[in-house]
């Protein structure tokens, strides 16, 4: 049974940093391309970075570069994404997912090509 667990969401004051932890088990997240999405009130799911297990890479959403870096470490079974300057218009639920180790596209921002997600973490930037 896959499981995705989101920790480390809070509130922050503007400008501000948080380090967002997903904790994967039934999945060797090495055999994994795994994304951090958002979602605010109101609004759809967005994907904010997705991190490919073929070469490492991670793609940004466009308003997150230079503040936001994913990473992961195969071993623990963890993907991180450390958030940096942050904005209020940040706030939002955010979610860990992964693809599925069958899934023989590319690392896509686009949450219909996830199959296994977290409950999601949320995430208040406010002064």
């Amino acid at each position: 049974q896959v499981q995705l667990v989101e920790s480390g969401g809070g509130l922050v004051q503007p400008g501000g940093s948080l380090r967002l932890s997903c904790a994967a088990s039934g999945i060797f997240l090495n055999s994994d391309n795994m994304s951090w999405f958002r979602q605010a009130p109101g609004k759809e799911r967005e994907g904010v970075s997705c991190n490919s297990r073929s070469d490492g890479r991670t793609d940004y959403e466009d308003s997150v570069k230079g503040r936001f870096t994913m990473s992961r470490d195969n071993a623990r079974g963890t993907v991180y994404l450390q958030m940096n300057s942050l904005k209020p218009e940040d706030t939002a639920v955010y979610y860990c997912a992964a693809q599925g180790a069958w899934y023989s596209g590319g690392c896509l921002r686009i949450a219909k090509t996830y199959n296994f997600w977290g409950q999601g973490t949320q995430v208040t930037v406010s002064s």
